[in-house]
């Protein structure tokens, strides 16, 4: 297991990919809609590890909403893992809330799933697996 990536979200997807471009002297390496969600993605790397600026897509993405409360910021850190099955039953197990009965489609051609930030001291964490 290892960080895949950190999730931030933003209001203007544009603005902040040309901040973090800025930033981190880097032009984004992928970026790709997730339409199921509602968000717009952009990606860069940063050595073993990426960034990933998610932007809404309209007034009723979850990221506008989370915007909306929380402001701009940090919104998840991802963890990359072989069997997200396996981890997400090994979690459960151990008492923590995991807010994706299956994993789902992500972007970065990934299955994703999200445990609780109020059993992770309020950090929301992504478990990420490559698609074969």
């Amino acid at each position: 297991m290892h960080i895949d990536h950190i999730g931030i979200a933003v209001k203007d997807i544009k603005k902040a990919t040309e901040t973090y471009s800025k930033i981190l002297n880097a032009s984004p390496t992928k970026s790709e809609t997730v339409e199921s969600e509602k968000v717009e993605t952009v990606f860069f790397q940063t050595g073993e590890s990426k960034v990933e600026l998610l932007g809404p897509t309209g007034d009723d993405s979850v990221i506008a909403k989370y915007v909306e409360k929380k402001g701009e910021g940090i919104h998840h850190v991802a963890f990359e893992v072989d069997d997200i099955h396996a981890e997400l039953d090994r979690l459960r197990k151990e008492g923590f809330t995991v807010l994706n009965e299956q994993p789902k489609d992500g972007a970065d051609n990934k299955l994703v799933a999200f445990v609780h930030p109020k059993d992770n001291h309020g950090v929301l964490v992504e478990l990420c697996q490559s698609k074969k």
